[in-house]
């Protein structure tokens, strides 16, 4: 017996199932509150159960999505705010799925550490829980790994997953989407959850540190308002797909700018014309483009650049469908229209980005 007790433990090997277990009781209240028709929102079990029928579908199409956060992830760590990266992760994933009409009915989080912390683990749940009640889905479960050797320190990383559902004829873009469409886009929150490899630069190239005064947020500090978490567009998008019937297309402006993201939902042989200066331009990214030196175009594949959704809607329907966003919150501008194209460029541009501080 005294052999065995000199034997190796997995706790002595760096992962404590202790500490895994205080982390489930520290969230467990912040889950239960996500409950939602479907889902009571308990974790503990193999696997979330969702009741489509108790959502009141009928004859749903399932729209899934998954994302994580980037490198702003380790701006939480080095900050030690951890309280708002959680919504980052769910906004990044819901917003996809509104996009095609969709709304999101569950989500399930990874959260993979080399030391886990209950207490950080638990602040980034209660996000994450604040991101589904934001976005009306229920958080029914997730995983925590620790994982010594492979995570340094207090580094941790976050994947989501988030699956919603829409009525067989309200998939969108829709097919009827046509040269002389508005675009409506939707103002962002700030950075939202890309590029932030190049604002880490930025800042290291700035000399400041995150606890400084931020340059265009003087109440913030430098990492509080880098870390604004991003918008998620959920209820609006969905009341206005709701109460007009006139959405033909959404597009989440993540990665990749305009230039990507907008032609997403464009039919073949179709492009869009944005007026830049129609877009109100937030002091972050003036101040990015700035101490970054980063030019217009770089600019625009990389950042939202102040446009976190682009809506497509006909002429006749506009102001019907900015009413109906404006309502539900949002500031909406029109900032271009859908053309026709020809060749590979599918997203042209006129005047420029207001870009000086």
């Amino acid at each position: 017996m005294a052999e065995k007790e000199r034997g190796l433990t997995y706790a002595q090997a760096g992962v404590d199932i202790d500490a895994g277990n205080r982390m489930v009781d520290l969230i467990k209240p912040l889950v239960r509150a996500t409950a939602r028709p479907g889902a009571d929102a308990e974790i503990g079990g193999f696997g979330g159960l969702f009741d489509l029928k108790r959502a009141g579908y009928k004859d749903p199409i399932l729209v899934a999505a998954n994302d994580g956060v980037g490198t702003k992830v380790k701006i939480a760590i080095e900050t030690g705010r951890h309280d708002t990266i959680g919504i980052d992760l769910v906004a990044m994933s819901v917003n996809d799925l509104v996009v095609q009409g969709a709304e999101p009915l569950f989500f399930l989080d990874y959260y993979a550490c080399g030391k886990l912390e209950p207490e950080v683990g638990a602040a980034v749940v209660a996000g994450i829980s604040l991101g589904c009640k934001q976005a009306g889905c229920a958080l029914i479960g997730g995983e925590t790994a620790e994982m010594p050797g492979l995570y340094a320190g207090d580094d941790y990383d976050l994947a989501g997953f988030a699956v919603g559902a829409v009525e067989r004829g309200g998939v969108l873009p829709r097919a009827d989407i046509a040269a002389g469409d508005v675009i409506l886009g939707l103002a962002s929150s700030g950075v939202h959850s890309n590029g932030y490899s190049l604002v880490r630069k930025v800042v290291a190239k700035s000399g400041l540190a995150w606890s400084a005064d931020a340059p265009f947020a003087p109440a913030q500090s430098l990492g509080e308002a880098i870390l604004t978490p991003t918008r998620i567009y959920v209820k609006s998008c969905l009341a206005a797909i709701r109460a007009t019937g006139a959405v033909k297309g959404f597009a989440h402006i993540t990665g990749g700018g305009f230039p990507d993201n907008i032609p997403r939902v464009l039919p073949k042989g179709m492009g869009a014309r944005i007026d830049l200066t129609k877009v109100d331009t937030p002091a972050v990214f003036k101040w990015l483009a700035d101490v970054g030196n980063i030019a217009e175009r770089e600019m625009l594949r990389t950042f939202n650049c102040g446009v976190g959704m682009i809506v497509v809607v006909a002429p006749k329907d506009a102001d019907a469908v900015r009413t109906a966003l404006k309502d539900a919150g949002e500031q909406v501008t029109a900032i271009g229209t859908v053309i026709k194209v020809t060749g590979e460029e599918r997203v042209v541009y006129d005047g420029a980005l207001n870009l000086k501080l």
